[in-house]
């Protein structure tokens, strides 16, 4: 074990503790979870990002839109208002948050909301929304207070949670065994072509009980330019499967990376101006971009500026989408 390790050990262990005491007061009941008289779909995971969770709630919106009236309710982490905020034609990621804000530009049919207490937050659109049907929850796996009807834990292939450890030492914020409340496990960020093998070793690493069903899901790219210097701009949580992707087909590509949600300055934008000088092409991620673009950007970076849209690709979509359709079938009208 490393001397670093060794350090952070402790306190992994203690925030461990307080992670387990705050789930063993709701399993007793001293702490009280609610439900709702709508049905609720959770995207979450028991990590602290880098799992994609956006993509895959565009890819729940993409896939129920068409049959039922939905709605997406999300924190709107590192927005700049409080209280219940609806995404409307002045929203901004200063407004709702860039996850939400990404959500809202690419569908803008789709109502979308931020609210940090989700029991309200959900109240509020079925007096907003006519004949909403069903409410997609964007990180809500930790929210205990809302006992949600069908909940989808993600988790990456390169980083299953069965192999973390709990902050700071690892990327947990949840106890591993909280992943049974899931009622399908998506494994995000697999290889295109997937062999069954792997497969079936991820399968038997995680475990899972009879009653959940797993998942694989893939992260699919646009076509990209090629041989062409490029500047990659990143705040995100895990920025190097999209640098991976942009140098397969780019090799003289510079990173500049920040943290996850990063709020860009004036001397970020300097940076990243000086570090474009040398570039073709600037690749931004589509949550990077909503917050860069609430900035006076220089036209040095405005006209090179491009964003990376990504898309999750799931193998057997074809069995994840019978239950979600089964579960909102079974409790538009019954959810109690």
């Amino acid at each position: 074990m490393k001397i670093q390790d060794i350090i952070l050990a402790p306190l992994s262990w203690l925030f461990g503790l307080v992670i387990s005491i705050r789930n063993g007061l709701y399993k007793a009941k001293i702490l009280h979870s609610r439900t709702v008289s709508i049905p609720t779909i959770a995207v979450g995971n028991l990590a602290v990002g880098g799992t994609g969770k956006t993509p895959f709630v565009e890819y729940l919106i993409r896939t129920l839109s068409p049959h039922y009236k939905i709605a997406v309710l999300s924190l709107g982490y590192k927005r700049r208002t409080r209280g219940f905020v609806m995404a409307d034609e002045k929203a901004t990621a200063l407004t709702i948050g860039d996850e939400p804000m990404q959500i809202h530009q690419k569908f803008p049919s789709i109502p979308v909301a931020v609210c940090k207490d989700r029991i309200h937050g959900i109240h509020r659109l079925q007096q907003l929304v006519p004949d909403l049907q069903a409410v997609i929850l964007d990180d809500a796996f930790q929210y205990r207070r809302l006992r949600c009807g069908f909940y989808i834990l993600l988790t990456a292939y390169d980083r299953l949670y069965i192999d973390d450890h709990f902050l700071p030492l690892g990327r947990l914020r949840d106890n591993k065994h909280e992943s049974l409340r899931a009622s399908a496990v998506v494994v995000t960020k697999c290889p295109l072509q997937m062999r069954p093998i792997d497969q079936r070793i991820v399968d038997t690493k995680l475990h899972l009980p009879v009653f959940q069903h797993l998942h694989f899901a893939s992260i699919t790219y646009p076509e990209l330019v090629t041989n062409q210097r490029v500047l990659v701009v990143a705040g995100i949580a895990n920025p190097e499967y999209l640098v991976d992707q942009i140098k397969k087909s780019n090799p003289k590509t510079e990173v500049l990376t920040y943290p996850d949600h990063h709020a860009f300055s004036g001397k970020d934008i300097a940076e990243i101006e000086h570090a474009a000088q040398s570039a073709d092409v600037i690749y931004t991620t589509e949550k990077d971009y909503m917050r860069l673009s609430t900035m006076e950007l220089p036209d040095s970076i405005r006209t090179k500026l491009q964003t990376v849209p990504i898309r999750t690709q799931i193998t057997d979509e074809e069995v994840l989408v019978k239950h979600l359709h089964q579960y909102i079938n079974e409790n538009i009208y019954t959810h109690k």
